[in-house]
């Protein structure tokens, strides 16, 4: 089976660092045109629009806060008009951990920030892309993680249970949607490396110690979730939905 997406159009939340990027660079490179979105102000996501304007695809970046509804809803219309009316991937990969902080400690506003921008985003992006998703073919692809499994790390239990609800959210939408050709997966990664998470939140000592429990005893890397994710946007993974890969070396049954 030729792997290719030649004639589809994808929509990439955070696509514009880490795995996001990776995942973007990966479906145009099958022959997606794609349109990324970024939190911040910076110039990595008119690089990343570049790089894939340099595999002969189209590309848009869009500067969006997804836990906005009301900002999502208009970014999406702008997307799906650049890309021709339709919007055949979706990759909900937007999100963060936001910060540590045990149960006892937490702030009401940690605990909504962190649902906000893991589930809740998830949710908007999801609900304004489906009217588009209109020619009898889609893949949304959700971003779940290793925490929504064990927890997560010492005050990671926010994080952990916007992780866990995206699973749920992604089973309950698959059966939702499917009827009208549309597959819904998710990925669940571990310690992946080169991304600004565990730069961010995690220890020299910590990153170590993962990779010492991990069985293939190395950290993932971008290209590693992005493999997952192609599988599950291409023909390859055309009859899973419902499902979630865990890309952990191990980790998680170790």
């Amino acid at each position: 089976m030729e792997l290719t997406l030649a004639g589809k159009t994808a929509f990439v939340t955070g696509g514009n660092i880490g795995i996001g990027r990776a995942v973007a660079l990966s479906l145009a490179r099958c022959g997606a045109d794609v349109a990324l979105t970024y939190f911040s102000h910076s110039t990595e996501g008119k690089e990343t629009v570049k790089a894939i304007e340099k595999l002969g695809r189209k590309a848009f970046g869009y500067q969006l806060d997804a836990t906005n509804s009301k900002q999502v809803n208009e970014v999406v219309e702008e997307v799906a008009q650049n890309l021709g009316g339709h919007i055949d991937i979706l990759m909900n990969n937007a999100g963060h951990l936001v910060g540590r902080a045990s149960i006892t400690d937490m702030t009401d506003e940690h605990w909504f920030q962190t649902i906000n921008v893991n589930l809740s985003s998830t949710f908007f992006c999801t609900r304004a892309v489906l009217p588009f998703m209109n020619t009898g073919w889609g893949r949304i692809v959700n971003m779940s993680s290793l925490a929504a499994r064990n927890g997560g790390g010492n005050g990671a239990t926010a994080y952990a249970a916007s992780k866990g609800a995206i699973i749920a959210f992604t089973r309950g939408l698959s059966k939702e949607v499917a009827d009208q050709g549309i597959t819904v997966n998710a990925v669940a990664p571990g310690l992946i490396l080169e991304t600004p998470f565990h730069e961010t939140f995690n220890t020299e000592a910590g990153i170590q110690g993962a990779i010492d429990s991990t069985p293939l005893k190395r950290g993932g890397t971008p290209d590693d979730v992005a493999n997952a994710i192609l599988y599950f946007a291409t023909e390859l993974g055309s009859f899973i939905t419902g499902e979630i890969i865990e890309i952990n070396g191990g980790l998680y049954f170790a």
